[in-house]
């Protein structure tokens, strides 16, 4: 389990490495839809805000997931593998770009595709912040949950578009348009699925991002 020190020097390690692989300021239209831009940005409290849910996922995952896979779902650059210890880690990324950074990042990293998923396999299943970027999330965790196994935990972050994150979007230059959907509304589909086990704003309790684990409801 990683203390409060060991993250702030993976989180000041991790930061070094996504600025010497990314140009963001030339390649920020294509990496503004992942959290590079802002895991990297310039204003620290826009970066700790996306910091802090990554060490709150991960930190969920220690309490709640038994050991076995782990798949990212939206996987980024992969940062998550860089603050848990799984079994074997796992990602579903769509964009090339971002899936080959991982991949030079975290060798032992396993490529997956959606449509390809075991039944029953993983331990846990991470979504963080990538829900929210499709049109019918419903369907989508659909998809994704006959790959959890029954005692697993499903982990997901997402922003809560209230005034307050659109005011902080904008300050720290980001549009936005991209999101579909907001994580009340995503945490409404997986309530009709799952049982919550665990809820918490981010950061620091302020409304501007939840971060929530949940479990399948037994039959």
């Amino acid at each position: 389990m990683m203390g409060l020190w060991s993250e702030f020097k993976t989180i000041r390690h991790r930061r070094a490495a996504l600025r010497a692989r990314f140009d963001i300021r030339r390649s920020f239209a294509r990496l503004e839809e992942s959290c590079v831009p802002s895991y990297c940005h310039d204003n620290w409290l826009a970066a700790a805000a996306a910091w802090l849910r990554l060490v709150r996922a991960a930190r969920l995952w220690e309490r709640l997931a038994s050991n076995g896979p782990v798949l990212d779902f939206g996987a980024g650059s992969g940062e998550l593998a860089h603050f848990i210890e799984a079994e074997s880690y796992c990602f579903v990324e769509g964009d090339d770009f971002l899936s080959q950074a991982i991949l030079s990042f975290v060798p032992t990293a396993g490529k997956r595709v959606l449509g390809d998923l075991e039944d029953g396999f993983f331990a846990a299943i991470f979504a963080l912040d990538s829900l929210e970027h499709n049109e019918d999330v419903a369907a989508l965790v659909d998809r994704i949950l006959p790959a959890l196994r029954d005692d697993g935990v499903f982990i997901v972050s997402g922003p809560t578009e209230n005034a307050l994150y659109r005011a902080g979007r904008a300050i720290a230059g980001f549009q936005g348009d991209y999101h579909m959907t907001n994580i009340i509304e995503i945490e409404w589909i997986l309530g009709q699925r799952m049982k919550c086990v665990k809820r918490t704003r981010v950061p620091f309790g302020v409304p501007l991002f939840h971060v929530s684990a949940w479990r399948l409801i037994e039959k």
